[in-house]
């Protein structure tokens, strides 16, 4: 846990340094005057933060819950094996065998780790009006340290993150194009195609009655929708996957976040288009995990929706108008999210997470696979 603690706190202190510059001209052309000592010093502090992130990542061996699962998926699809990964991730396995000479899963991992953080960061440097705060909640409520245990989803939603600009922007070419190549590597990644289309409409009053039916449904036709998962998902069938689940947690989260939307919606949200579609994620989030919770997994279709927390909360605390109420949300926040890291490090080593204990392939060796070990 050492290694875990040291890093989230020295990239969140990194972090503190991060500001975004805009350029200000009474006139209408702009000129170039070089780069500012604060650009720089965002250039190299975000190099600092994806360095030590994607060092961790990359160095680690056998962490997570997943990893042993993986290197043997590797070897399989290499070996031209049936696997029931899907071809994105199986593909890359066989180009970087085949290049390196030798099984080299390694790399493998590291250019998942590569990926996932850079989509997570571009994202977040794009889109975030405060960067610091958004860091801060990526780390501290698990986002990254989840990506070590759980590689193609968190590759996946880091892509779903970083096309939420062209969602808000209506660029739907780009948007597609991302979530169909990030879908080779998890095809839960579609389901953003029709969540994130419908959040963002502007959503009328009989539109939220109509997912308050909806959601009522489930109580009656869960069967049927389960049904209708299974076919869509058939590798859950007759598996420990297929048993249904909710996160207090998540939707006490989701609510408290409501409650700062509805505080500030008449100013803030109404007129904001990327706003609202923040506010439309929450919401089908909370109805999702209230009325949802028979679908298999519903933790991997929520994050797709409440991962725009990280962008939302910290644009709802910068526009409060008055500073000592905007004091108080930002150290309620920042409390909350310390006490999830808490809560989530001290389950880190559970069967389901298990990052902990820390380990990386320059002291340690690999456990043997299933298929060193033998079938029988």
């Amino acid at each position: 846990m050492t290694v875990y603690l040291s890093l989230t706190v020295v990239v969140l202190l990194t972090a503190l340094l991060i500001r975004k510059t805009e350029l200000k001209s009474e006139h209408s052309a702009l000129i170039y005057r070089g780069m500012s000592r604060q650009k720089m010093v965002n250039i190299i502090c975000c190099l600092i933060i994806f360095v030590l992130l994607f060092s961790v990542s990359a160095l680690r061996l056998n962490v997570g819950n997943d990893y042993l699962n993986y290197v043997e998926f590797m070897h399989l699809a290499y070996s031209r094996a049936y696997v029931p990964t899907e071809i994105g991730f199986n593909t890359l396995a066989c180009i970087v065998y085949y290049l390196c000479g030798f099984e080299n899963y390694l790399l493998i991992f590291a250019i998942f780790a590569f990926a996932t953080i850079f989509f997570f960061m571009k994202g977040m440097l794009d889109q975030s009006r405060w960067f610091t705060l958004s860091f801060a909640m990526f780390m501290l409520l698990g986002y990254y340290f989840q990506s070590l245990s759980t590689v193609r989803y968190y590759l996946a939603l880091s892509m779903a993150f970083f096309s939420i600009k062209y969602v808000i922007n209506k660029d739907w070419p780009r948007f597609v194009l991302i979530i169909l190549i990030g879908s080779l590597f998890h095809k839960s990644l579609l389901v953003v195609l029709l969540l994130y289309v419908i959040a963002q409409i502007k959503w009328n009053r009989f539109m939220y009655v109509a997912l308050f039916i909806l959601g009522c449904s489930c109580f009656v036709l869960s069967d049927f929708y389960l049904k209708i998962v299974v076919w869509l998902y058939p590798s859950y069938k007759d598996t420990v996957y297929l048993e249904g689940g909710t996160s207090i947690v998540n939707i006490l989260r989701c609510l408290a976040v409501l409650g700062l939307t509805l505080w500030l919606y008449r100013d803030v949200v109404m007129e904001s288009r990327t706003y609202r579609f923040y506010h439309i994620c929450n919401v089908l989030s909370i109805a999702l995990y209230v009325f949802g919770s028979f679908l298999p997994i519903i933790s991997r279709i929520g994050y797709y929706l409440t991962v725009t927390h990280i962008l939302f909360v910290p644009a709802l605390l910068k526009s409060i108008k008055d500073d000592r109420k905007r004091k108080i949300a930002i150290v309620c926040v920042i409390m909350a999210c310390i006490l999830y890291f808490g809560l989530y490090m001290r389950g880190a080593s559970a069967d389901g997470v298990r990052i902990l204990p820390y380990q990386t392939f320059l002291f340690h060796d690999l456990p043997l696979t299933l298929s060193e070990r033998g079938y029988y």
